[in-house]
């Protein structure tokens, strides 16, 4: 038994000699283990970080490389002021004369923008651009250039202009296409409000967003990152500061952001980029039919197996698809093999296909399956309200 007690109090010795040494020493060691803190529960508590090496989870990296590539773009339109109803009144005209006559006025915008080449090709959205007859781009470095518009696609809500500097501009660095996750943390980068250059943090909170009304063609990133006005055109990157998206919309009941902002995925903008520095404009596949969702109840009345496909509910005359025999009340399942899954996947896909090129499209015809072939045709500029 004395044998045991003496090994006992030697091991108790050696322990708080150790102790004593590491908290004399190293007394970092000891600030890296939780430690329990008596109240209703005991719960683990970290120790307060201590010195400039501790471990802060920071974007900063990100937003340095990405902020030099974000632009504010400021606009200006020339509209025509209505006559004021006072000067039908003599004496007010002798006192103020013609001033408030009708005339002219500048009504003024901002938006957002990101450099997407060197020589000085500024990405932005089209509704920041439209109807403008000046465009001013500030530079994050201060300096500022009158911009021109190099082409527009209201479908898609972009636009490219270009300013005339010289020596070569920060440029933006695109993420890999269908890189981005839902869960992934992104920065919304821009000039809110027009206070200045902005960076908001958020994740993506889903992808492939559509149906919702805002462009023709539809496809948004969903984030809560922060997008207020004047983020319109704006960088969406992702944690290493590369270009994920084009902020572009937010909903909204009261004007600011409310954590759902759709931003245009980078795989979108960067085809309408690159066809818009090519040609100046965007072309698109079109057969001229109204397309229509198949609910359960169209799929019951037409006797129909399911609602895979897209009804179609008209077609104009004199068009590819008018010439090709399509009817309305057709079912269109495929376009060259690809199966249709609803009706945006159709606007999408023949979208895709270059004018002039023969398709085959499957469809259900009376509870039989046919083929037709279609001459696909240019899609006419959608009307502007």
């Amino acid at each position: 038994m004395r044998r045991l007690w003496l090994v006992f109090a030697q091991s108790v010795t050696m322990a708080v000699a150790v102790l004593f040494v590491v908290q004399t020493l190293k007394p970092e060691w000891l600030s890296r283990m939780p430690r329990t803190v008596p109240g209703v529960v005991s719960v683990q508590e970290a120790a307060a970080p201590e010195g400039p090496g501790r471990a802060v989870a920071s974007f900063a990296d990100a937003a340095r490389k990405a902020l030099p590539a974000v632009v504010h773009i400021f606009t200006s339109q020339e509209v025509k002021s209505p006559r004021h109803p006072f000067l039908n009144d003599p004496l007010f005209r002798h006192f103020f004369g013609d001033q408030l006559g009708s005339g002219t006025q500048r009504r003024s915008g901002l938006g957002s923008g990101v450099v997407v080449s060197p020589d000085g090709y500024i990405l932005t959205n089209f509704h920041v651009v439209e109807a403008a007859d000046e465009i001013e781009v500030s530079l994050n470095d201060g300096r500022k250039f009158k911009a021109k518009v190099v082409g527009a696609d209201p479908d898609s809500d972009l636009a490219v202009v270009r300013i005339p500097v010289e020596g070569a501009l920060p440029a933006i660095t695109f993420a890999p296409s269908e890189s981005l996750r839902v869960g992934d943390v992104v920065l919304a980068i821009g000039n809110p409000f027009g206070v200045g250059q902005t960076v908001t943090s958020g994740i993506v909170s889903a992808l492939g967003r559509s149906h919702l009304g805002i462009n023709t063609f539809e496809n948004f990133i969903q984030t809560d990152a922060a997008i207020n006005p004047g983020n319109s055109g704006g960088a969406l990157v992702d944690s290493n500061g590369n270009l994920v998206g084009v902020n572009t919309a937010i909903y909204s009941q009261s004007g600011g952001s409310m954590g759902i902002g759709f931003a245009i995925p980078v795989s979108l903008a960067r085809s309408v980029m690159e066809q818009i520095i090519r040609t100046g404009t965007v072309t698109r596949g079109w057969i001229g039919v109204e397309l229509q969702e198949i609910t359960p109840e169209l799929a019951e009345s037409f006797r129909l197996p399911g609602t895979e496909g897209a009804l179609i509910a008209g077609v104009r005359k004199d068009t590819p698809a008018f010439r090709a025999g399509i009817r309305p009340g057709d079912v269109l399942l495929a376009v060259d093999g690809k199966r249709i899954q609803d009706a945006g996947a159709v606007l999408e896909v023949i979208a895709a296909l270059p004018p002039g090129q023969e398709a085959r499209l499957g469809l259900r015809r009376d509870g039989a399956q046919i083929e037709l072939s279609v001459t696909i045709g240019k899609r006419p500029p959608t009307p502007r309200e």
